[in-house]
């Protein structure tokens, strides 16, 4: 049976943190609070576990599973390199609602998806998820909706799409808006805007200078 905490209690948060650590550890799937939406979690080293997320959203491999971080050092051990750009992006960004796909490192054994040798990280701006993940290591985490469906806002919203999939639910409280994280490709030679979100394409280009859209292809705008 599902078990949901409270987390704005401080002890409910401490037990919570503690039942959904021993969770993912032993791959069961997790509901936690981000800066952005919530969302739903594996071990990203577990592949049955990542399956079984998959699964409980009803999604394909086609859309492989986005990693979070607790940490930047975590997050240049999975990756082959940043590339020109993503010390800046992550000193600029991190903790924040910018995602980063680089290529993975080869050395790891994980199956994300169909993910064609790239991961897509990034490191939340919310205290129940860093505290999270500061405990578990890297976790693969898509937002807690089936496929197809808004995006959950509330625990109690995650919890009606996903029910008894999901050991154990972290509720934050309400997130503040539904938009999703901003997705940027690093993996070309060109950075390019995969998906608009939180975090505006402006504000990249402050740092970087050149990003590219589907609307503009060679244009940093």
């Amino acid at each position: 049976m599902s078990r949901r905490y409270d987390c704005t209690d401080t002890e409910q948060r401490a037990a919570g943190l503690t039942d959904a650590a021993s969770a993912v550890r032993r791959g069961e799937l997790v509901v936690l609070p981000t800066d952005t939406v919530y969302g739903i979690g594996a071990d990203a080293f577990t592949p049955a576990a990542v399956t079984s997320l998959l699964e409980a959203k009803g999604r394909g491999r086609d859309m492989p599973v986005p990693v979070l971080v607790g940490t930047v050092r975590a997050a240049t051990a999975l990756v082959e390199n940043l590339g020109p750009y993503g010390q800046d992006l992550i000193d600029s960004f991190w903790p924040g609602p910018l995602t980063l796909i680089c290529r993975a490192n080869r050395s790891l054994s994980w199956d994300l998806g169909d993910a064609k040798g790239t991961v897509a990280l990034r490191m939340p701006l919310h205290p129940i998820a860093l505290d999270l993940l500061k405990e578990t290591g890297p976790m693969a985490v898509s937002s807690a909706n089936r496929s197809g469906a808004p995006p959950a806002t509330t625990a109690a919203d995650a919890e009606g799409q996903l029910g008894e999939s999901v050991a154990v639910y972290l509720d934050g409280g309400p997130c503040a808006d539904d938009v999703p994280s901003t997705i940027l490709d690093l993996t070309t030679a060109v950075p390019r805007l995969l998906r608009q979100g939180a975090l505006p394409v402006g504000k990249i280009r402050g740092v970087i200078g050149y990003v590219a859209t589907d609307a503009e292809p060679d244009s940093a705008g």
